[in-house]
Protein backbone atom coordinates (compact mmCIF):
# COMPACT_ATOMS: atom_id res chain seq x y z
CA UNK A 1 0.00 0.00 0.00
CA UNK A 2 1.15 3.43 -0.91
CA UNK A 3 -0.30 7.02 -0.40
CA UNK A 4 -0.45 9.91 -2.77
CA UNK A 5 -1.27 13.78 -2.19
CA UNK A 6 -3.47 15.66 -4.91
CA UNK A 7 -1.15 18.24 -6.50
CA UNK A 8 -3.28 20.95 -3.97
CA UNK A 9 -3.17 18.95 -1.45
CA UNK A 10 -6.94 18.80 -0.93
CA UNK A 11 -7.27 15.18 -0.84
CA UNK A 12 -4.47 11.78 -0.58
CA UNK A 13 -5.13 8.73 -2.01
CA UNK A 14 -4.48 5.20 -0.72
CA UNK A 15 -3.39 2.57 -3.32
CA UNK A 16 -4.07 -0.63 -2.18
CA UNK A 17 -3.51 -3.65 -5.35
CA UNK A 18 -6.10 -2.02 -7.62
CA UNK A 19 -8.16 0.05 -5.59
CA UNK A 20 -7.80 3.12 -4.53
CA UNK A 21 -9.56 5.46 -1.97
CA UNK A 22 -9.83 8.98 -1.79
CA UNK A 23 -10.14 11.11 1.58
CA UNK A 24 -10.56 14.96 1.45
CA UNK A 25 -8.43 16.72 3.36
CA UNK A 26 -11.59 18.56 5.81
CA UNK A 27 -12.80 15.35 6.20
CA UNK A 28 -9.53 13.94 7.57
CA UNK A 29 -8.89 16.98 10.08
CA UNK A 30 -12.70 17.08 10.92
CA UNK A 31 -12.54 13.20 12.02
CA UNK A 32 -8.50 13.06 13.46
CA UNK A 33 -8.37 11.15 16.66
CA UNK A 34 -5.86 13.07 18.55
CA UNK A 35 -6.62 14.33 22.12
CA UNK A 36 -7.07 17.67 20.84
CA UNK A 37 -10.16 17.49 18.45
CA UNK A 38 -11.67 14.13 20.16
CA UNK A 39 -11.81 13.27 24.61
CA UNK A 40 -10.58 10.16 24.71
CA UNK A 41 -13.23 8.99 26.88
CA UNK A 42 -16.26 9.21 24.65
CA UNK A 43 -14.80 10.02 21.38
CA UNK A 44 -17.00 13.27 21.05
CA UNK A 45 -15.64 16.04 19.36
CA UNK A 46 -13.66 18.93 21.64
CA UNK A 47 -13.75 21.60 18.60
CA UNK A 48 -16.37 22.65 15.89
CA UNK A 49 -16.10 23.21 12.29
CA UNK A 50 -15.10 26.66 12.96
CA UNK A 51 -12.02 26.45 14.37
CA UNK A 52 -10.56 24.21 11.66
CA UNK A 53 -9.13 26.48 8.98
CA UNK A 54 -11.00 27.22 5.92
CA UNK A 55 -7.83 26.54 3.54
CA UNK A 56 -6.82 23.28 5.06
CA UNK A 57 -4.89 21.10 2.94
CA UNK A 58 -2.12 18.10 3.13
CA UNK A 59 0.93 19.30 3.27
CA UNK A 60 2.53 15.53 3.62
CA UNK A 61 1.77 12.04 4.71
CA UNK A 62 2.89 8.63 4.89
CA UNK A 63 2.08 4.99 5.69
CA UNK A 64 3.63 3.13 8.79
CA UNK A 65 3.08 -0.22 10.51
CA UNK A 66 -0.96 0.02 9.24
CA UNK A 67 -1.50 3.93 10.08
CA UNK A 68 -1.23 6.50 8.01
CA UNK A 69 0.30 10.05 9.64
CA UNK A 70 -0.85 13.06 8.07
CA UNK A 71 0.23 16.71 8.22
CA UNK A 72 -2.25 19.40 8.32
CA UNK A 73 -1.71 23.11 6.88
CA UNK A 74 -1.70 25.88 7.93
CA UNK A 75 -1.76 24.10 11.40
CA UNK A 76 1.52 22.37 10.38
CA UNK A 77 -0.25 19.60 12.54
CA UNK A 78 0.37 15.98 12.38
CA UNK A 79 -2.45 13.49 13.00
CA UNK A 80 -2.09 9.41 13.04
CA UNK A 81 -5.06 7.69 11.92
CA UNK A 82 -5.37 3.66 11.67
CA UNK A 83 -5.90 2.19 8.30
CA UNK A 84 -8.64 -0.74 9.42
CA UNK A 85 -10.59 2.40 10.66
CA UNK A 86 -10.12 4.61 7.28
CA UNK A 87 -11.16 1.45 5.19
CA UNK A 88 -13.93 1.01 7.52
CA UNK A 89 -15.23 4.69 6.99
CA UNK A 90 -14.47 5.06 2.97
CA UNK A 91 -17.04 6.84 1.10
CA UNK A 92 -15.27 7.00 -1.72
CA UNK A 93 -16.82 3.95 -3.76
CA UNK A 94 -19.73 3.30 -5.49
CA UNK A 95 -23.20 4.53 -4.66
CA UNK A 96 -26.48 1.96 -4.52
CA UNK A 97 -28.32 2.70 -7.27
CA UNK A 98 -31.88 2.71 -7.21
CA UNK A 99 -35.06 3.34 -5.19
CA UNK A 100 -35.47 1.08 -2.06
CA UNK A 101 -32.27 -0.60 -1.16
CA UNK A 102 -31.40 -1.72 2.16
CA UNK A 103 -28.32 -1.95 4.26
CA UNK A 104 -26.65 -4.86 4.64
CA UNK A 105 -27.59 -5.43 8.46
CA UNK A 106 -31.48 -6.38 6.93
CA UNK A 107 -32.83 -9.28 5.74
CA UNK A 108 -36.14 -9.87 4.09
CA UNK A 109 -38.69 -12.52 4.63
CA UNK A 110 -41.62 -13.89 4.03
CA UNK A 111 -43.38 -17.41 5.37
CA UNK A 112 -40.70 -19.55 4.77
CA UNK A 113 -38.96 -17.94 7.89
CA UNK A 114 -41.96 -20.20 10.07
CA UNK A 115 -39.19 -22.84 10.65
CA UNK A 116 -36.63 -20.68 11.58
CA UNK A 117 -38.29 -17.80 13.86
CA UNK A 118 -36.06 -15.59 16.23
CA UNK A 119 -36.80 -17.04 19.34
CA UNK A 120 -34.94 -17.11 22.78
CA UNK A 121 -35.43 -18.26 26.22
CA UNK A 122 -36.38 -15.15 28.87
CA UNK A 123 -33.75 -16.98 31.36
CA UNK A 124 -31.10 -16.81 28.79
CA UNK A 125 -31.67 -13.52 27.72
CA UNK A 126 -31.67 -12.00 31.36
CA UNK A 127 -28.33 -14.03 31.39
CA UNK A 128 -27.08 -11.10 28.73
CA UNK A 129 -24.49 -14.05 27.32
CA UNK A 130 -24.14 -15.14 23.87
CA UNK A 131 -27.70 -16.26 23.06
CA UNK A 132 -28.92 -12.61 24.69
CA UNK A 133 -26.42 -11.21 21.61
CA UNK A 134 -27.68 -13.62 19.04
CA UNK A 135 -31.28 -12.75 19.59
CA UNK A 136 -30.87 -9.04 19.37
CA UNK A 137 -28.61 -9.26 16.26
CA UNK A 138 -31.90 -11.39 14.79
CA UNK A 139 -34.55 -9.10 16.24
CA UNK A 140 -32.60 -6.27 14.02
CA UNK A 141 -31.85 -7.76 11.22
CA UNK A 142 -35.29 -9.44 10.75
CA UNK A 143 -37.09 -7.16 12.38
CA UNK A 144 -39.22 -8.90 15.00
CA UNK A 145 -38.29 -11.74 17.69
CA UNK A 146 -40.39 -14.14 20.09
CA UNK A 147 -39.34 -14.97 23.61
CA UNK A 148 -40.60 -17.94 25.78
CA UNK A 149 -40.56 -18.98 29.46
CA UNK A 150 -41.61 -15.31 30.85
CA UNK A 151 -43.07 -14.79 34.43
CA UNK A 152 -46.63 -14.59 34.05
CA UNK A 153 -47.45 -11.54 35.80
CA UNK A 154 -48.54 -8.15 35.46
CA UNK A 155 -46.19 -5.77 34.16
CA UNK A 156 -43.62 -8.59 33.08
CA UNK A 157 -43.40 -6.72 29.89
CA UNK A 158 -41.21 -4.22 31.09
CA UNK A 159 -38.86 -6.85 31.85
CA UNK A 160 -38.46 -7.57 28.34
CA UNK A 161 -37.77 -3.75 27.59
CA UNK A 162 -35.29 -3.42 29.82
CA UNK A 163 -32.94 -6.10 27.91
CA UNK A 164 -32.53 -3.21 25.20
CA UNK A 165 -34.14 0.14 26.14
CA UNK A 166 -36.68 1.94 27.69
CA UNK A 167 -40.50 2.49 27.99
CA UNK A 168 -41.72 5.11 25.62
CA UNK A 169 -44.98 6.50 27.36
CA UNK A 170 -48.06 7.49 25.02
CA UNK A 171 -51.55 8.71 25.73
CA UNK A 172 -52.03 5.09 26.54
CA UNK A 173 -50.05 5.20 29.37
CA UNK A 174 -47.07 3.53 30.39
CA UNK A 175 -48.37 0.07 28.49
CA UNK A 176 -52.10 -0.80 27.35
CA UNK A 177 -54.23 -4.22 28.10
CA UNK A 178 -55.65 -6.17 25.13
CA UNK A 179 -58.32 -8.37 26.26
CA UNK A 180 -60.47 -9.88 24.17
CA UNK A 181 -63.26 -12.58 24.58
CA UNK A 182 -64.74 -15.15 22.35
CA UNK A 183 -68.47 -13.88 23.55
CA UNK A 184 -67.91 -10.71 24.53
CA UNK A 185 -70.19 -8.15 26.73
CA UNK A 186 -68.81 -5.31 24.77
CA UNK A 187 -67.31 -4.77 21.59
CA UNK A 188 -64.14 -3.18 22.82
CA UNK A 189 -63.40 -6.68 24.11
CA UNK A 190 -64.36 -8.57 20.80
CA UNK A 191 -62.34 -11.76 19.14
CA UNK A 192 -62.23 -10.70 15.17
CA UNK A 193 -59.39 -11.36 13.22
CA UNK A 194 -57.16 -8.06 12.37
CA UNK A 195 -55.81 -6.81 9.57
CA UNK A 196 -51.68 -7.12 9.24
CA UNK A 197 -51.03 -3.21 10.55
CA UNK A 198 -48.36 -0.81 12.09
CA UNK A 199 -49.39 0.73 14.95
CA UNK A 200 -49.61 4.20 15.92
CA UNK A 201 -48.94 5.73 12.35
CA UNK A 202 -50.67 8.99 12.98
CA UNK A 203 -47.50 10.16 15.31
CA UNK A 204 -44.65 11.69 14.75
CA UNK A 205 -42.17 10.05 15.82
CA UNK A 206 -43.74 6.46 15.18
CA UNK A 207 -43.13 4.35 18.19
CA UNK A 208 -40.50 1.95 16.48
CA UNK A 209 -40.55 -1.12 18.71
CA UNK A 210 -43.77 -2.60 20.15
CA UNK A 211 -44.03 -5.57 22.65
CA UNK A 212 -47.33 -7.96 23.60
CA UNK A 213 -47.01 -9.98 26.40
CA UNK A 214 -49.19 -12.73 26.88
CA UNK A 215 -50.85 -13.30 30.32
CA UNK A 216 -54.40 -15.31 29.28
CA UNK A 217 -54.91 -17.28 26.17
CA UNK A 218 -57.81 -20.06 26.51
CA UNK A 219 -59.71 -18.81 23.52
CA UNK A 220 -59.19 -21.09 20.48
CA UNK A 221 -57.40 -18.80 17.31
CA UNK A 222 -56.50 -15.78 18.16
CA UNK A 223 -52.82 -16.73 16.61
CA UNK A 224 -50.67 -13.57 15.94
CA UNK A 225 -49.20 -13.42 13.06
CA UNK A 226 -46.35 -11.10 11.49
CA UNK A 227 -45.34 -9.77 8.27
CA UNK A 228 -42.31 -7.77 6.72
CA UNK A 229 -43.39 -4.61 5.23
CA UNK A 230 -40.06 -4.30 3.80
CA UNK A 231 -40.46 -7.86 1.78
CA UNK A 232 -44.14 -6.78 0.83
CA UNK A 233 -42.72 -3.21 -0.80
CA UNK A 234 -39.74 -5.04 -2.90
CA UNK A 235 -42.24 -7.41 -4.01
CA UNK A 236 -44.66 -4.16 -5.25
CA UNK A 237 -41.49 -2.54 -6.50
CA UNK A 238 -40.83 -5.80 -8.71
CA UNK A 239 -44.34 -5.70 -10.21
CA UNK A 240 -45.14 -2.37 -10.84
CA UNK A 241 -42.83 0.08 -10.00
CA UNK A 242 -45.29 2.28 -10.89
CA UNK A 243 -47.17 1.27 -7.87
CA UNK A 244 -43.85 1.81 -5.66
CA UNK A 245 -43.23 5.59 -6.74
CA UNK A 246 -46.60 7.16 -6.11
CA UNK A 247 -46.56 5.20 -2.15
CA UNK A 248 -43.22 6.85 -1.81
CA UNK A 249 -43.56 10.14 -3.51
CA UNK A 250 -46.79 11.34 -2.09
CA UNK A 251 -47.92 11.67 1.78
CA UNK A 252 -50.67 9.52 3.18
CA UNK A 253 -52.55 11.43 6.07
CA UNK A 254 -53.11 9.14 9.11
CA UNK A 255 -55.38 10.28 12.55
CA UNK A 256 -56.88 9.33 15.87
CA UNK A 257 -58.66 11.59 18.14
CA UNK A 258 -60.48 8.84 19.71
CA UNK A 259 -60.51 9.99 23.25
CA UNK A 260 -61.07 13.41 24.49
CA UNK A 261 -58.15 15.82 24.14
CA UNK A 262 -56.41 13.81 21.70
CA UNK A 263 -56.26 14.61 18.55
CA UNK A 264 -52.80 13.06 16.63
CA UNK A 265 -51.90 13.20 13.16
CA UNK A 266 -49.07 13.00 10.86
CA UNK A 267 -48.33 12.97 6.84
CA UNK A 268 -46.02 10.58 5.62
CA UNK A 269 -45.84 8.11 2.24
CA UNK A 270 -47.29 4.77 3.04
CA UNK A 271 -43.36 3.58 1.69
CA UNK A 272 -40.81 5.68 3.28
CA UNK A 273 -37.25 6.06 1.68
CA UNK A 274 -34.19 8.56 2.67
CA UNK A 275 -33.22 11.21 0.40
CA UNK A 276 -30.36 8.36 -1.29
CA UNK A 277 -32.93 5.80 -1.66
CA UNK A 278 -33.23 3.56 1.32
CA UNK A 279 -35.87 2.42 2.06
CA UNK A 280 -36.59 3.02 5.77
CA UNK A 281 -40.13 2.79 6.78
CA UNK A 282 -43.58 1.56 6.13
CA UNK A 283 -46.91 2.66 7.51
CA UNK A 284 -49.76 1.14 6.60
CA UNK A 285 -53.18 1.02 8.96
CA UNK A 286 -56.01 1.37 7.15
CA UNK A 287 -58.37 2.12 10.58
CA UNK A 288 -56.33 5.20 11.29
CA UNK A 289 -55.75 6.35 7.25
CA UNK A 290 -57.93 9.81 6.89
CA UNK A 291 -59.19 11.24 3.84
CA UNK A 292 -55.73 11.41 1.45
CA UNK A 293 -55.41 15.11 0.54
CA UNK A 294 -51.79 15.15 -0.89
CA UNK A 295 -52.23 13.11 -3.67
CA UNK A 296 -52.33 15.43 -7.48
CA UNK A 297 -55.89 14.66 -9.23
CA UNK A 298 -54.07 12.98 -12.09
CA UNK A 299 -52.44 10.58 -9.38
CA UNK A 300 -54.82 9.46 -7.64
CA UNK A 301 -56.13 6.37 -9.09
CA UNK A 302 -52.88 5.33 -9.41
CA UNK A 303 -51.96 5.79 -5.95
CA UNK A 304 -55.41 4.29 -4.37
CA UNK A 305 -54.22 1.56 -7.41
CA UNK A 306 -51.04 0.62 -5.57
CA UNK A 307 -52.84 0.86 -1.94
CA UNK A 308 -55.05 -1.75 -3.61
CA UNK A 309 -52.34 -3.90 -4.41
CA UNK A 310 -49.71 -3.41 -1.63
CA UNK A 311 -52.23 -4.32 1.01
CA UNK A 312 -53.18 -7.85 -1.04
CA UNK A 313 -49.68 -8.08 -1.16
CA UNK A 314 -49.81 -7.66 2.43
CA UNK A 315 -52.79 -10.35 3.18
CA UNK A 316 -50.86 -12.63 0.53
CA UNK A 317 -50.11 -16.23 2.95
CA UNK A 318 -47.14 -16.63 1.25
CA UNK A 319 -46.15 -13.55 3.17
CA UNK A 320 -46.92 -14.31 6.43
CA UNK A 321 -45.27 -15.84 9.50
CA UNK A 322 -48.01 -17.00 12.18
CA UNK A 323 -47.40 -18.28 15.60
CA UNK A 324 -49.36 -18.72 18.80
CA UNK A 325 -48.70 -16.82 21.94
CA UNK A 326 -48.71 -18.80 25.12
CA UNK A 327 -49.20 -17.27 28.72
CA UNK A 328 -45.30 -16.16 29.48
CA UNK A 329 -44.51 -15.71 25.63
CA UNK A 330 -44.26 -12.23 23.92
CA UNK A 331 -42.67 -11.11 20.91
CA UNK A 332 -41.00 -7.92 19.94
CA UNK A 333 -41.60 -5.89 16.29
CA UNK A 334 -40.00 -3.37 14.60
CA UNK A 335 -42.99 -1.12 14.31
CA UNK A 336 -41.31 0.50 11.29
CA UNK A 337 -41.46 -2.14 9.25
CA UNK A 338 -43.09 -4.98 10.81
CA UNK A 339 -46.62 -5.18 10.37
CA UNK A 340 -48.53 -7.43 12.81
CA UNK A 341 -52.02 -9.05 13.23
CA UNK A 342 -54.57 -11.33 14.95
CA UNK A 343 -56.30 -14.30 13.56
CA UNK A 344 -59.89 -14.83 14.69
CA UNK A 345 -61.16 -16.46 18.14
CA UNK A 346 -63.72 -19.63 18.28
CA UNK A 347 -64.94 -21.27 20.96
CA UNK A 348 -64.85 -19.95 24.05
CA UNK A 349 -62.36 -18.44 26.44
CA UNK A 350 -60.52 -15.63 27.17
CA UNK A 351 -57.24 -13.75 25.85
CA UNK A 352 -55.11 -11.13 27.56
CA UNK A 353 -52.16 -9.63 26.42
CA UNK A 354 -50.23 -5.93 27.26
CA UNK A 355 -48.78 -3.99 25.43
CA UNK A 356 -46.34 -1.15 25.56
CA UNK A 357 -44.18 0.68 22.69
CA UNK A 358 -40.17 1.56 23.02
CA UNK A 359 -38.13 3.05 20.45
CA UNK A 360 -35.31 0.86 18.21
CA UNK A 361 -32.30 3.23 18.58
CA UNK A 362 -31.93 1.22 21.97
CA UNK A 363 -32.08 -2.20 20.16
CA UNK A 364 -29.28 -1.26 17.84
CA UNK A 365 -27.10 0.48 20.81
CA UNK A 366 -27.21 -2.99 22.57
CA UNK A 367 -26.49 -4.90 19.24
CA UNK A 368 -23.63 -2.65 18.17
CA UNK A 369 -22.35 -2.26 21.67
CA UNK A 370 -22.27 -6.06 22.10
CA UNK A 371 -20.71 -6.08 18.56
CA UNK A 372 -17.62 -3.84 19.89
CA UNK A 373 -17.46 -6.16 22.93
CA UNK A 374 -17.02 -9.25 20.73
CA UNK A 375 -14.68 -7.46 18.63
CA UNK A 376 -12.28 -6.03 21.45
CA UNK A 377 -12.28 -9.45 23.19
CA UNK A 378 -11.00 -11.03 19.58
CA UNK A 379 -8.18 -8.94 19.87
Amino acid sequence: MHVTIATDGAYLTLHQNDRATRYHAIWLRDNSPDPETRAAGNGQRLIALRDIPVDTHIAAASINDGTLQVTFAPENKTVTFQLGWLAEHAYDAPKRNGQGWLSENVATWDANLQTDVPVAQFSALAQRGADFANWIEQVTRYGFGKIEGGPVESGALFKVVDLFGFVRETNYGRHFEVRTEVNPTNLAFTGLGLQAHTDNPYRDPVPSIQVLYCLESSAAGGENMVVDGFACVHRLQLENPEYFNVLARHCAQFEYAGEDGVCLTSRRPMIELAPDGELIGVRFNNRSLSAATDIPFDQMDLWYAAYRRLGEIIDDPEMEVTFRLEPGEAFVVDNTRVLHARKAYSGTGTRWLQGCYADKDGLRSTRDALRRLGQEAAE
